[in-house]
């Protein structure tokens, strides 16, 4: 049999990690703390896991890999140079892993990422198959260089040139490439649409091999955006070594206990789609649906240490959150309830609230009706206009006259926003739900505007950028 590659996605953190097999025996590369699904395809399968490497101490997600190994008997596999607090099989570079008589692993060096990156060249008896990049070499990019300081930033961009042409150097064009982010990850610089590659495409397109190393580092820091607080927790976690997930249903909570855990400025979150948030919620809460990137923004912006409460239709709904949250360190919810917003609120009316939404064409409808006074090109006064998008996409074009306020910093600059009612917006709406959320919280009068950026022009709203006149 020939080797098999098995892709593992996990979608709402924008990482994929592999399965690869002969059949028989199988190594696992970069798993995630649920390692059930891992369990469960090789049960399918019907394939022993004998190996699990990591490419790296991860940073956006706790890492399965030691858990996964002690259950299954398997070697663990990680980088010589890295210092943590468990046992394993220190790897270097050169090194040749045999994973059975027809599948090996051969070890490259690829510092960038981090300084002690490694990749795996899997070859079999027709030579190398491809390779497990990790956060080096990614579809049409690299991994980000400054999760480990701004100032290795420059450092580590330099590295991770070199690592990328040493890859397409080692490699045949035909080499298919399997990297650990890329799909929508934080620890990728840009993101592809390409759900598959190899070392000849990349050639092609990818900045990194088309580049040369000044141009490259230029490019790369350029590129570089603020990236999840939670973050900063993941990388100890890994290196110390995560204890098994933990993923029995959290204490039910009550409607009494909701309202006190609300009084005590708890974060009790509505995990239902933001449109049902906007129909209809217990006044408080704060909307990060599971129909989008849910751990990703609420493990951002909820304080670390801060109790969570979680609200769903169903005890599915809440069981998924949890799996969620536990991925990137979040291990156990304070308290859920399921049910409906009347349940929650104690059939009391009062406790229930609604959220205004709106289109990009209803704002420009509310500009015209509301004229602001045109200043330096610039719009003042009329409806005041959140933006919550990213630096990097404020930079490419913002409506003319919005207040800028990346959602991560909107917990703790609720007191910039302008007085008076607050029409808010991001790039597709589920960023502006949370920070509309936020603001009704706090008293504010809101207006969400679910809706997309690119109507936005369409709608006749000016765009504008930081260093342009509206058009």
């Amino acid at each position: 049999m020939t080797i098999q590659i098995e892709v593992i996605e996990t979608s709402s953190l924008g990482d994929r990690s592999y399965l690869a097999h002969d059949g028989r025996v199988a190594v696992v590369v970069d798993p995630q703390r649920d390692i059930d699904h891992v369990l469960a395809l090789t049960g399918r399968l019907g394939v022993r896991i004998t190996h699990v490497v990591e490419t790296h101490l991860h940073n956006d997600y706790v890492s399965g890999g030691l858990a996964l190994a002690r259950v299954s008997g398997a070697a663990y596999l990680v980088g010589g140079a890295e210092e943590v607090g468990f046992d394993r099989v220190p790897v270097h570079d050169g090194d040749r892993i045999a994973v059975s008589e027809r599948m090996w692993l051969d070890v490259v060096t690829t510092p960038g990422h981090t300084f002690h990156h490694l990749s795996y060249v899997l070859a079999g008896p027709g030579g190398p198959e491809g390779v497990f990049t990790g956060g080096s070499l990614l579809f049409g990019g690299t991994g980000r260089t400054d999760l480990l300081g701004a100032e290795h930033a420059r450092t580590l961009a330099r590295h991770q040139h070199a690592s990328a042409r040493r890859l397409s150097g080692l490699l045949p064009d035909g080499a298919r490439l399997w990297p650990t982010h890329g799909f929508g990850s934080f620890c990728a610089v840009t993101q592809s649409g390409a759900s598959a590659s190899t070392i000849g495409r990349e050639k092609d397109v990818n900045p990194v091999l088309r580049m040369e190393a000044d141009d490259f580092v230029t490019h790369i820091l350029e590129g570089l955006d603020a990236y999840p607080a939670y973050y900063a927790h993941m990388g100890a976690r890994n290196a110390a070594g995560a204890e098994p997930i933990d993923l029995t249903p959290a204490r039910p909570a009550d409607s009494a206990e909701l309202l006190a855990r609300l009084r005590a400025g708890e974060w009790v979150v509505d995990l239902r789609s933001r449109k049902a948030f906007a129909d209809r919620h217990l006044a408080g809460t704060l909307s990060f649906g599971l129909d989008g990137p849910m751990a990703t923004w609420l493990g951002w912006l909820a304080p670390w240490d801060m109790p969570l409460t979680l609200l769903g239709e169903s005890a599915e709904q809440v069981a998924a959150a949890q799996r969620e949250l536990a991925r990137i360190g979040i291990d156990r919810p304070a308290a859920a309830s399921t049910g409906t917003v009347e349940q929650w609120a104690g059939h009391d009316p009062g406790l229930i609230a609604e959220l205004t939404t709106a289109t990009f064409a209803d704002l420009a409808a509310a500009r015209a009706s509301e004229p602001a006074i045109s200043r330096a090109g610039e719009p003042v006064g009329g409806p005041t206009v959140l933006d919550v998008r990213m630096g990097n996409e404020w930079r490419a074009g913002h409506v003319a006259g919005a207040v800028h306020i990346p959602l991560p910093e909107l917990p703790e600059r609720l007191a910039e926003v302008p007085a008076g009612t607050v029409w808010v917006h991001c790039g597709t709406g589920y960023r502006a739900a949370a920070a509309a959320s936020l603001l009704a919280r706090s008293g504010r009068q809101v207006v969400h505007i679910d809706d997309a950026y690119s109507r936005a022009a369409d709608a006749g709203l000016p765009i504008t950028t930081p260093d342009e006149t509206p058009s």
